[in-house]
């Protein structure tokens, strides 16, 4: 589905990315974890076209989207909720999901593809008239991943997902991500904590620096000492 391979990353001058390698086949929930800076949202960014690659290569569903533009990977089936969540504050809930079935179209139905985002975040039925600044951090949260949803993507990148959230919210975040898995698409999360990734990934990858220093399960990542040195840092703001 995803394969990144010997990818390096260059932005203003410094070297961000350092070849990394990452797989994600279909229907799997893959996990790259690492503390802030590590380089999980410029991985992230330069699968969507944001950031060009000094070298390397990322092929999804065996196509080279390299050089491609962030709308001509979304276009692919790529959906991409960042970190900072960027819902369209000026635009309602219900236009802020239905967005990208605008913008996309695909063999599903748009009433179809619309109901399903709602159906993994239930919470959103009620505040569909809702403006995007109205909105708490949470519910932003939850209106990213429903967009990148209903662009009836192959794959999601899913980047911080609960971070920054409330406790009371996090298990409905959670919650939608398992249902996301079980609709059978693949799934990419970045995380900062190795104790934040969902006990239902496939396996999880750890970089540090820029650079992969681990590839396995989590069971297998909470027992390298290297591992839990650099998956346990205290995220901060600002991270490549």
């Amino acid at each position: 589905m995803l394969a990144i391979k010997d990818l390096s990353v260059d932005i203003e001058g410094s070297e961000i990315l350092r070849g990394v390698t990452i797989d994600v086949g279909a229907g799997e929930l893959v996990c790259l974890v690492g503390r802030n800076g590590a380089g999980k949202s410029t991985t992230f960014r330069t699968i969507m076209g944001q950031y060009p690659a000094r070298s390397g290569s990322i092929h999804f569903a065996g196509r080279d989207i390299g050089a491609l533009r962030p709308f001509e990977v979304a276009r692919l089936g790529i959906g991409f909720a960042p970190e900072e969540s960027e819902v369209f504050g000026d635009l309602t809930v219900a236009e802020n999901i239905y967005l990208p079935i605008w913008t996309r179209q695909t063999e599903r139905p748009a009433p179809e593809r619309e109901a399903l985002a709602y159906r993994v975040f239930p919470n959103l039925e009620r505040y569909r008239a809702r403006g995007g600044q109205q909105l708490s951090g949470g519910e932003r949260k939850m209106v990213s991943i429903a967009r990148a949803l209903a662009l009836d993507p192959k794959l999601l990148l899913l980047d911080e997902p609960t971070e920054g959230l409330s406790p009371t919210i996090v298990p409905s975040i959670v919650e939608g991500i398992a249902s996301i898995r079980q609709l059978g698409h693949a799934v990419l999360i970045a995380e900062s904590n190795l104790n934040h990734v969902p006990d239902f990934a496939d396996r999880l990858y750890v970089i540090e620096r820029g650079e992969i220093i681990f590839s396995g399960t989590a069971s297998e990542a909470h027992s390298n000492a290297a591992v839990t040195g650099a998956g346990q840092g205290t995220p901060r703001k600002g991270e490549h």
